[in-house]
């Protein structure tokens, strides 16, 4: 991948793909392939394309190729009706300032509306070229010297430039602290560190222009990962005329209970939609005439809230839906006999129990023993998951480089808990457990149920746990990943690109209010192995960070869920993403349909 490996060295990653299978239509009435754990013959041959893919991205250069520019499908003429797609979703975005939130939910709506520097090819995980065309790293992996695409526009008529970039980049940099908060549920913090009053902590260098299309990033330390993480949709370009205009600093609005700016209710960008309108439970867009890219065939796209599986089910089934995500295992053998398409992601994300050390019983690492090992994860797995989703024992997905085969995690021993437990500092205190409701992530399909049967666990080895349901829409992300009481929670990370880093750096990188972990030597590793170039000596690393976060069990690692979504039959192909970069300008539609 085109991430800061010198031309010429070996990349260890493994490419990104998605089950791109499909259910039997109503003609064809055999059971879906996919379920049974068998390869539709259309998925063999695009795996069979992918590995070659990958061959040749290894012969590759270091700079990105630019990609095609203003194109038109046969769907895309003038006299084409317009069409309009309904999608929908398992909970409302809590935010549309893509750099303020990192919420799936609110990326699917931003990814339509912005993009970034470069993006993710759907087939390799690289980075691909959006709206820079090619890139180049020097000085050791300290800069980064971007060209970018000419004859863009922000969807305000703002020009597209250099200038812009660097704007928005000035921006996430200094971000007050009353915008902020800790910054921990920011993407820049999670990448660069800190913001411009820590600049010492801060790996952020710069942003230079050099010319009109022409700019340079700067860093102050090498990171690895650097091309893979600037194609998360925090990193896509606003318009600064709309950032200036909409008081982007300025938290006094609300949306879906959360604190927002007037820009967060109504995002500028380059990208293939426009934001029209949003209100509780939907969110419409309309084609943006004057995109640089391929226009698609959707010209007004509209994003659906319904928080009960089987409200989601019903709607595609009477038309009201073209597609939902995700799929529910009580859905998935219903849409299978319904004869709807239900396409499957590979598995990168995990599902894990956070537990907060600053609550003091929390500390006690037989505590925390006694909770991993009276956890049955491959109860939780069969019960409440899609079928092929693994048991996780560390955090870091098994497709990625560093992930430990020898890395188990604590066993499910309810014997051993009990003894751990007796031998703690536990004395029968409330335990309080955080968990969402009225909420469907692809990560953790069903909340209620999963935290139902960990709690029945944990009781079942002495805890005396304290239910704690939060809606999702009610702030159950801010409550658990900022300082508070929660002792335990129900949460779930899905990658957003191809590098270790992204999963462990985010939880353990950095003290945080979810964990409340506060462990300098484990920060440290973290530290240095993102820094560290690919090859054998960064892959070590990261085996040893997971032997050290495995056995103090800061978090109880529990699934690698497999998630799906399901489409009618006016869908003929949809850009399935493991990494969810699914954008809308790239959905065909089935002819006559």
């Amino acid at each position: 991948m085109a991430d800061g490996t010198p031309c010429g060295k070996e990349n260890p990653h493994v490419p990104l793909q998605a089950r791109t299978q499909r259910t039997p239509s109503r003609r064809t009435p055999h059971r879906a392939a996919g379920r049974a754990g068998r390869q539709h013959p259309r998925t063999r041959g695009l795996l069979a394309a992918a590995l070659a893919a990958v061959v040749l991205l290894g012969m590759t250069a270091c700079s990105g190729a630019p990609s095609p520019g203003p194109s038109a499908t046969g769907q895309d003429s003038a006299n084409a009706a317009p069409v309009t797609f309904r999608f929908g979703t398992g909970a409302d975005p809590a935010g549309l300032d893509p750099a303020l939130v990192a919420d799936t939910e609110s990326y699917r709506v931003t990814r339509q509306v912005l993009e970034g520097l470069v993006t993710v090819d759907p087939v390799t995980g690289a980075p691909a070229a959006s709206l820079a065309t090619s890139w180049k790293e020097s000085d050791g992996g300290l800069s980064y010297q971007f060209k970018l695409r000419p004859g863009v526009t922000f969807q305000d008529g703002t020009a597209f430039n250099a200038e812009a970039v660097c704007k928005n980049f000035q921006r996430w940099y200094t971000f007050p602290k009353n915008v902020r908060g800790d910054g921990s549920g920011t993407m820049f913090k999670q990448v660069f560190r800190d913001f411009s009053d820590q600049p010492n902590d801060s790996l952020y260098g710069g942003c230079t222009v050099d010319g009109p299309l022409e700019m340079t990033l700067q860093l102050k330390r090498p990171l690895t990962g650097f091309l893979q993480a600037l194609t998360l949709p925090s990193f896509a370009i606003s318009s600064p005329t709309a950032l200036a205009k909409g008081t982007a600093n300025i938290l006094d609005r609300t949306l879906n209970g959360n604190k927002v700016s007037r820009y967060a209710l109504h995002p500028v960008g380059t990208g293939p939609f426009m934001f029209t309108s949003s209100a509780k439970g939907s969110v419409t867009m309309t084609a943006y005439p004057k995109y640089w890219g391929k226009k698609g065939q959707i010209h007004t796209l509209i994003f659906t809230t319904y928080n009960e599986p089987v409200s989601r089910l019903a709607a595609l089934e009477d038309g009201t839906l073209d597609g939902f995500d995700p799929v529910t295992p009580s859905n998935f053998d219903k849409l299978v006999k319904a004869g709807k398409q239900v396409l499957q992601r590979d598995p990168f994300s995990v599902m894990y129990l956070g537990i907060n050390q600053a609550i003091p019983v929390m500390k006690d690492d037989k505590v925390r023993e006694a909770i991993a090992a009276g956890i049955d994860k491959t109860t939780i797995v069969g019960k409440f998951f899609i079928a092929g989703t693994a048991t996780a024992g560390q955090f870091i997905p098994p497709k990625l480089s560093g992930f430990n085969n020898a890395v188990a995690g604590i066993p499910y021993d309810p014997v051993k808990a009990k003894a751990l437990l007796k031998e703690s500092s536990y004395r029968g205190q409330e335990i309080k457990f955080y968990y969402p409701t009225d909420a469907t992530r692809t990560y953790l399909a069903t909340p209620e149920k999963v935290y139902a049967e960990i709690a029945r666990e944990l009781t079942a080895i002495g805890f005396n746990i304290k239910p704690v349901p939060i809606a999702w829409n009610a702030g159950y992300v801010q409550a658990v990943t900022r300082p508070g009481d929660h002792a335990l929670s129900l949460m779930g990370w899905n990658g957003g690109y191809a590098d270790p880093d992204n999963f462990v750096g985010p939880l353990f990188g950095a003290p945080n209010g979810e964990l409340g972990l506060q462990d300098p030597q484990l920060v440290s590793k973290i530290t240095r192995a993102r820094s560290l170039p690919n090859g054998p000596e960064r892959v070590a690393a990261y085996d040893a960070i997971n032997k050290l976060i495995a056995p103090s069990v800061p978090a109880v690692p529990i699934a690698f869920p497999i998630s799906a979504i399901a489409l009618s039959d006016k869908v003929a192909s949809y850009p399935l993403s493991p990494v969810l970069n699914e954008v809308f300008n790239q959905v065909t539609l089935a002819p006559g349909k």
